[in-house]
């Protein structure tokens, strides 16, 4: 009889890890996901500015599953853990497991602000880049039409909240789309530059990143007509007024949220079993702390045997992939009752965008830092090579092209589907 394996998120972890079981024989694997398909989210923002489809990042899991007789999948949203009982409860049903994996990944925190939760644009879904792309396009709609100088103001002002990659490759991004493309989308517009602001509460951007890096990034974003403050923490949004704590403000429709991230609490999982940012804290095999057969790995766990990372690890795509890997390795072992091999991570270094030929990389071992095009580029093959499969590689490379050679994309529409009308979401 086969050990039933059962994987809660299909990021980069949890299908790191059913790649790595597909050939195992002895067991079955059933991965669980909200989506039916896998995303690439350090590409979101590329959708959300209209340089990249959303196909071109995303791939169904039951198509990746062709051929793999001991792999199933099942669409849900995981609801309750039964330790005692060996089950999970999906908005879907009931799945029996030997192994519980959670690989579930992080949500957008708000830091309990509800006035940011309701209005301002966070990106952690393809729903929620769609969602940026009509919405930016729609306020760029309104602004070409006759408005007094208050609600122009406020659509002609971005405010980034969140000084890591994420927000300096969006606010890269804004910056060369203003200067390139708005005006010859929008003639009504000429004369009129919008301001993008980039905030963060720490005293540098990029700061998990090299001095250099944090430095290099700062400068080029000036250059380009952005607005860093730094020492700057978002307290409120109200009335279309970002509320600063120093008790600054800056009026704008569109606040984007990059700030930080959570982790999940799941019914039924114990309550010592959780450590900082909600992360599971687990042993150095990812099994969890206070449970015998529920393991954890990627951005929701929080690992502190390691001696390089005492504090956990950092929430990044490498780190993930190679727990999905180890973990892997680890369940074959046990079938064979063989010693198991604790995680250690090895850092294969970071790189960030900023934009058209600008990019930071460090490096740690030898410790290498580089920027400007030869980062660019790095940074470009890396992420098309960590692309899931050649359909997406392809589809990505040539809207690149495109968007290298001609500055623009011809990706920018205002798409909504209709309001479903044949029963409930499957929350």
């Amino acid at each position: 009889m086969k050990t039933e394996i059962v994987i809660i998120g299909g990021g980069f972890a949890g299908l790191n890890l059913v790649k790595h079981l597909a050939e195992a024989g002895h067991f079955h694997v059933t991965l669980v996901d909200l989506h039916n398909y896998h995303l690439f989210p350090p590409l979101l923002y590329q959708v959300a500015t209209g340089f990249l489809d959303a196909s071109n990042i995303t791939y169904p899991f039951r198509k990746l599953f062709h051929g793999k007789e001991n792999i199933r999948f099942r669409l849900g949203k995981l609801q309750k853990v039964m330790p005692e009982d060996h089950k999970v409860l999906l908005s879907t049903g009931e799945l029996p497991y030997d192994y519980l994996v959670l690989a579930t990944g992080t949500e957008t925190n708000y830091f309990g602000m509800e006035n940011i939760r309701r209005a301002a644009l966070p990106m952690k879904t393809v729903d929620d880049a769609i969602e940026i792309r009509n919405y930016m396009l729609q306020k760029m709609e309104e602004a070409t039409i006759d408005l007094d100088e208050t609600k122009k103001k406020k659509l002609f002002s971005v405010v980034i909240a969140g000084g890591g990659p994420t927000g300096v490759e969006i606010a890269g991004m804004l910056a060369e789309m203003r200067n390139t493309i708005l005006h010859r989308d929008y003639p009504e517009l000429i004369g009129l530059q919008p301001r993008i602001y980039l905030v963060d509460g720490s005293s540098t951007l990029l700061s998990a990143m090299s001095e250099p890096s944090q430095k290099y990034a700062h400068a080029m974003l000036r250059k380009m007509g952005v607005e860093v403050r730094l020492n700057t923490q978002v307290k409120d949004y109200v009335n279309d007024m970002v509320i600063f704590t120093d008790g600054k403000t800056i009026e704008t429709k569109i606040l984007f949220w990059t700030a930080g991230v959570t982790s999940r609490v799941f019914e039924g999982m114990p309550k010592e079993s959780y450590g900082s940012g909600n992360r599971l804290l687990t042993d150095e095999y990812n099994k969890v702390v206070g449970t015998r057969n529920i393991y954890a790995i990627g951005d929701t766990c929080l690992l502190t045997s390691d001696r390089n990372f005492p504090h956990g690890h950092p929430q990044l795509a490498q780190v993930a992939l190679q727990q999905g890997e180890n973990l892997a390795a680890n369940l074959i072992t046990m079938l064979h009752d063989q010693p198991l091999t604790p995680f250690a991570y090895h850092d294969k270094g970071s790189l960030a965008i900023i934009g058209r030929n600008k990019a930071v990389a460090d490096l740690p071992k030898p410790a290498v830092h580089f920027q400007g095009f030869v980062a660019w580029v790095t940074w470009l093959f890396v992420h098309l090579f960590s692309l899931i499969t050649y359909r997406n590689r392809l589809m990505t490379v040539a809207n690149w092209a495109v968007a290298f050679f001609t500055r623009d994309q011809s990706l920018r529409m205002i798409i909504r589907p209709r309001p479903h009308q044949h029963g409930k979401e499957n929350e």
